[in-house]
């Protein structure tokens, strides 16, 4: 599988939602808060760190509500200035689903 080069401002949005985690964290430990959330330490080591700027949508919910962040304020603040449709990524056009055992059109 072949993944697509991030651009520059996901890349930048990564970086930013890392650094509004570890502030959110605070004094807690990386261990405890990955635990609650459900994650392994290391999965929210690099959510932090920047190396994964696109975690899962669940994965941010379950960190937000660990930290009690709104889900609104985490992409306020990690959305880049000049970001593509003020922030929001394209959506991809969504496919009729075929009812089991229907020929497909």
């Amino acid at each position: 599988m072949v993944r697509t080069p991030l651009t520059p401002w996901e890349r930048e949005r990564g970086e930013r939602l890392g650094a509004l985690l570890r502030a959110a964290r605070g004094e807690r430990s990386m261990v405890e808060v990955a635990a609650v959330a459900g994650l392994s330490a290391e999965t929210l080591r690099k959510i932090e760190t920047g190396r994964v700027p696109t975690p899962a949508f669940f994965t941010i919910a379950a960190l937000a509500g660990t930290l009690g962040l709104a889900m609104e304020d985490v992409v306020r603040a990690a959305t880049p200035e000049g970001a593509p449709d003020e922030g929001a990524a394209p959506v991809p056009p969504v496919r009729a689903a075929v009812p089991h055992g229907s020929a497909a059109a």
